[in-house]
């Protein structure tokens, strides 16, 4: 994940402000930034193995959810017609709800 602090704007903005408070004291101020380069160019490096780290976790996870068979309910569910002929329910049973409990023996 990217540190907003590190953001192109904000960098460019702090590096001006440094250029201009420090270019009229010493000669080499705006070489200045080459301090921290190799900090930078780490840290930059080490943002780009995670974001290639996290696109192979990503399809690795597309490549197993597609491996596993889906739930089509139009094709995994027996039809209307052919649970309406198996069923061993009472078709003139009272309507069940919830809640209710009258048990009459």
């Amino acid at each position: 994940m990217r540190d907003p602090r590190l953001s192109s704007e904000t960098m460019t903005i702090d590096t001006e402000l440094v250029l201009n408070r420090v270019a009229e004291d010493d000669p080499f101020a705006e070489y200045m930034w080459m301090e921290n380069e190799e900090e930078f160019n780490r840290q930059v490096e080490e943002e780009l193995w995670e974001e290639e780290f996290m696109e192979r976790c990503f399809q690795e996870m597309l490549e197993e959810e597609e491996q596993w068979e889906w739930f089509i309910p139009s094709r995994d569910l027996p039809q209307l017609q052919e649970l309406v002929m198996k069923s061993s329910l009472n078709p003139n049973a009272k309507e069940f709800t919830p809640g209710i409990q009258k048990h009459v023996m």
